[in-house]
């Protein structure tokens, strides 16, 4: 009798959740018993070692990444009447941000390569409206910082790192997030760092930006009345659960990186020739937050893959720039446009196991291109 499989989940947040069960038991116990739900010990504590890890000097925790995208560009004086460099191929929360402060954001196209953008297509597309370039680190790969930062050098630009993917990836040495003006991360659950909830951060070598970031975060009080409110900001804090339990994930998110990196290889050995994952940047250190694949045949992988109870993603099925909301802002952006009829996310957490990765590559070699 042939023994069934068992499912693979695309994320199994709860066999990583159990391997730290005791750990999360006591940072919510300790919270409950000290009682400071908003600010407060584990809050301060987060900010200071997640800006340690990120080899920054300051952090500020607020509600979720989108937030913290906004709360930058705000407090960079971004507006209405600006036009802000976004990658086609990103999440909709990146453009929503530029949109939410009443800025335009200028799409441009990414590399055939990573799926990352494109320095030189964000160089050619720099105008007098250009005030601000958001690099974002898709799939846990990182920008190329060095040269974005270049460009954004020579035209005066502020230069911000959507980290939202990338907690603890490197490129030529250098961390995510610690190479732009600012940079920000989302702890939305299924991030390599996440929370039980939403939560995010902005880092940043510039404590006057950290200062006005969370005073802006914070209704816009003074930091030394707080019945005085300075300007009109916004409600969007870090609270201390969250903050306790990414304080417990915290010291094994290398282990857990490295874990993602392990079954991405195996990926890259086992996958048939037809089914290749997107490049690596020479020099680079990704997380692999996501495993991504290219291929022309994602409806039948997809049907073999649900067929077999194997979880699948598609990140992302229509660029921005094709986006109703963003219809306004549209235009031809060729590489975007035919990677997003070809890429495939596969299951990746620290816990699947060499058997199901090779579970995985067993269905797709069964799926003759």
């Amino acid at each position: 009798m042939t023994v069934p499989h068992k499912p693979i989940p695309f994320l199994d947040l709860k066999a990583f959740h159990a391997e730290l069960q005791d750990e999360l038991d006591l940072a919510w116990k300790s919270v409950v018993q000290h009682g400071n739900f908003l600010g407060g010990p584990d809050v301060d504590r987060f900010e200071s070692e997640f800006a340690r890890y990120c080899e920054v000097a300051n952090c500020v925790g607020v509600g979720n990444g989108t937030d913290a995208l906004e709360l930058v560009l705000l407090a960079m004086g971004i507006g209405r009447g600006d036009e802000v460099m976004v990658p086609a191929n990103t999440f909709a929360a990146t453009a929503e941000a530029v949109c939410a402060v009443g800025a335009r954001p200028r799409f441009v196209d990414v590399l055939p390569s990573t799926l990352l953008v494109d320095p030189d297509a964000v160089a050619a597309a720099v105008n007098p409206r250009t005030a601000a370039v958001i690099g974002v680190h898709l799939f846990g790969q990182v920008v190329d910082v060095r040269r974005l930062a270049s460009v954004a050098a020579r035209h005066g630009l502020a230069f911000i790192e959507d980290a939202a993917q990338a907690h603890g990836a490197r490129l030529g040495g250098r961390r995510a997030g610690s190479v732009g003006h600012a940079a920000t991360f989302s702890f939305y659950p299924g991030k390599n760092l996440g929370a039980l909830g939403d939560g995010g951060a902005v880092v940043t070598n510039d404590p006057a930006l950290a200062d006005r970031v969370r005073q802006l975060a914070n209704h816009g009080r003074s930091a030394n009345d707080r019945y005085r409110h300075e300007v009109s900001g916004r409600n969007s804090r870090l609270d201390s659960i969250q903050a306790a339990v990414l304080l417990a994930k915290l010291p094994r998110l290398e282990h857990d990186n490295e874990r993602r990196r392990s079954a991405m290889a195996r990926y890259r050995a086992w996958l048939p020739e037809w089914c290749a994952p997107v490049a690596v940047t020479p020099g680079s250190a990704p997380v692999h937050h996501l495993a991504v694949v290219r291929t022309a045949q994602r409806a039948r992988i997809t049907e073999a893959l649900t067929a077999a109870q194997i979880g699948w993603g598609v990140h992302y099925p229509v660029p921005c720039h094709q986006q109703p909301a963003f219809a306004d802002f549209g235009e031809h952006l060729p590489v975007a446009e035919r990677a997003a009829g070809e890429v495939l996310s596969l299951p990746m957490s620290p816990v699947i196991s060499d058997g199901e990765v090779a579970r995985v590559c067993e269905v797709l070699r069964g799926v003759r291109p």
